[in-house]
């Protein structure tokens, strides 16, 4: 299903979650995979020098460190990488989101795998609010139009067979194409999919019981008409009940079926068609116990097997 995957890491000195996620995925699939590190710049306000990930001295980046990181990468990871595995490392200077809309486009890349936010916030003087993923996530997102995986922490190889795929909906267009791409994902696993809808419960004493066993009941039926283009040969449902924040009952739904792979669609601005993140997005790819995938374009599913 993927030829080609980018995994981008902020860590010289260990073989992070997002890199490793994306070597298993690269293994299943026989496909290339490129491993990013951005050397960002040691303070906002001077990006000519970067820190040494070993010594935290202020230096100047250049080719010869480069290399070093490089190595570095490739030594901590040798050990995850078998032999079969395609790969390369590259490591380069600038701004982190640009850099790797850059590569995965000259890699042609239809998954790029990410962490949810920087460790080096602190550091950098960047303002990390909790439940956020971070802007290097927030613009790709924007900006990118193959699918987004984001991992925030070691996934089990078992659990990246992606037996059982869960597709978060508001009946929007990009939820759309989140159940088109785990359609797609499910024939090439053997998949079972569910669908989730949470049904938004107003705070007021006016809405009674009746009220809302009719929205439930009304909320089924779209439900159902929404699953129509899964092929009858995978085996799937739906779900749909109460609440008032969408994330957290997303997550109780994920952890209440054991999900593998949360699938969800981003959003569109009204004018300029620009991607945007939307709050469930991000809360829920911040806290999730499995890879939560982000799916925008649905052109770009048309050139998956």
């Amino acid at each position: 299903m993927f030829k080609s995957l980018l995994a981008a890491t902020e860590l010289a000195d260990f073989c992070d979650a997002p890199v490793v996620t994306a070597l298993r995925i690269a293994e299943q699939n026989d496909a290339q995979l490129s491993i990013l590190h951005v050397l960002e710049s040691e303070t906002t306000g001077d990006r000519r020098f970067v820190k040494h990930f070993r010594t935290g001295e202020k230096i100047a980046a250049g080719t010869e460190y480069e290399e070093t990181v490089k190595k570095e990468i490739h030594k901590r990871c040798a050990d995850l990488i078998k032999s079969d595995v395609r790969y390369k490392i590259k490591v380069i200077s600038g701004f982190p989101w640009k850099r790797i809309l850059r590569l995965a486009k000259k890699d042609k890349s239809d998954l790029i795998v990410l962490g949810p936010h920087t460790e080096r916030a602190k550091e950098l003087g960047v303002v990390r609010v909790k439940g956020k993923i971070g802007s290097t996530v927030q613009e790709v997102i924007r900006h990118e139009r193959c699918p987004v995986m984001i991992v925030n922490r070691t996934i089990p190889d078992e659990k990246l067979k992606f037996k059982t795929i869960m597709v978060a909906t508001d009946f929007s267009e990009s939820c759309k194409n989140a159940l088109l791409f785990a359609i797609r994902l499910a024939q090439k696993h053997g998949s079972k999919i569910f669908v989730f809808h949470m049904a938004p419960v107003p705070p007021s004493a006016q809405y009674t019981q009746t009220d809302y066993d009719k929205d439930i009941n009304r909320l089924k039926k779209k439900l159902d008409d929404f699953c129509m283009m899964i092929p009858a040969e995978i085996e799937h449902d739906f779900y749909v009940w109460g609440g008032a924040f969408p994330h957290l009952e997303i997550l109780k739904c994920a952890r209440k079926k054991d999900t593998d792979l949360i699938v969800m669609g981003s959003h569109t601005k009204a004018k300029g068609g620009k991607w945007y993140v939307g709050s469930a997005v991000e809360r829920v790819s911040y806290r999730s116990l499995c890879p939560v995938v982000v799916v925008t374009d649905p052109q770009v599913l048309l050139t998956m097997d």
